[in-house]
């Protein structure tokens, strides 16, 4: 998801469909050389793994100033400042030792700061998160979450945060784009999806979390079947064959969005009311 809004999908993937709008303009209609102008200076990403996004033979310190250098266009000793500055900016303790140090010298949540810092370092509009808090302890996510809520506040940009873990969703985000299949199943408030889910797989991830009631540990109910080979996707509803509440037509044909009220929509065809009240 994160390479298809920065238009980034290596071939033979590409992205069939649809517009991705940022500040009204779509992106996939961009040249390459607009695009660069866009990545890093308006959209910043934040990779899920920093060990294979930093280059392990190069020290935190020139891999930051070669991003500043080139999207800022500072002289070097200008751009070794405000690496400094960021580095201190994201709770990195002594940073003007860390920019001596390479990767392998850090911690995997330092090394998650060093990656925000480099994000950060042109005041993007909007901050791409990809599974930021991967592999690193409970702890430390907390802490990685709280630095991005905060950079978030600070600056006034746009956060797009992408995870499976829905604690952090539910604790972090105020607008949510549950997908499968690659498609979007459905979209809402964070309090009304996890209130009251409408699509069956949002409902399906709900049931499979764990749950305590009246100190009595509950069995977990998970999602039964397999996931569609997107070599060959279905030509209907891309969750119908793991949908306990699948219809004729569910297989068949893939359903619109339907809106659903309070700025949410659902991809099922059983908010449709003729067809949903036919099988109610």
């Amino acid at each position: 998801m994160a390479k298809s809004v920065m238009s980034l999908v290596t071939s033979p993937g590409k992205v069939k469909e649809g517009e991705i709008l940022f500040h009204n303009e779509n992106i996939l209609s961009k040249s390459e050389k607009e695009l660069r102008s866009i990545r890093g200076n308006q959209i910043s990403l934040i990779s899920q793994d920093p060990m294979s996004a930093l280059n392990p033979v190069v020290k935190i310190g020139k891999q930051m100033t070669e991003v500043i250098i080139r999207h800022q266009k500072v002289k070097k000793k200008e751009a070794q400042n405000i690496a400094v500055n960021l580095l201190k900016q994201v709770g990195l303790s002594s940073p003007e030792e860390r920019v001596k140090q390479y990767p392998h010298e850090l911690s995997g949540g330092m090394k998650q700061r060093v990656m925000i810092a480099m994000a950060m370092s042109c005041n993007p509009d909007l901050l791409i998160a990809d599974e930021p808090t991967t592999a690193l302890d409970v702890t430390i996510q907390a802490q990685i979450l709280d630095l991005m809520k905060n950079l978030k506040n600070e600056t006034n940009m746009a956060l797009l945060l992408i995870t499976h873990d829905l604690g952090i969703v539910a604790q972090n985000c105020t607008r949510v784009i549950v997908m499968y299949g690659g498609l979007i199943m459905e979209e809402g408030p964070v309090l009304d999806i996890f209130q009251l889910p409408n699509h069956p797989y949002t409902k399906g991830l709900l049931n499979s979390l764990p749950k305590i009631s009246n100190g009595v540990k509950e069995r977990l109910a998970p999602i039964q079947g397999v996931t569609p080979n997107l070599l060959h996707p279905p030509k209907g509803c891309p969750f119908a064959e793991r949908c306990p509440h699948k219809i004729d037509i569910c297989e068949k044909e893939r359903p619109p969005y339907f809106e659903i009220g309070n700025e949410r929509r659902s991809m099922c065809w059983l908010n449709d009311r003729v067809v949903g009240d036919s099988h109610a």
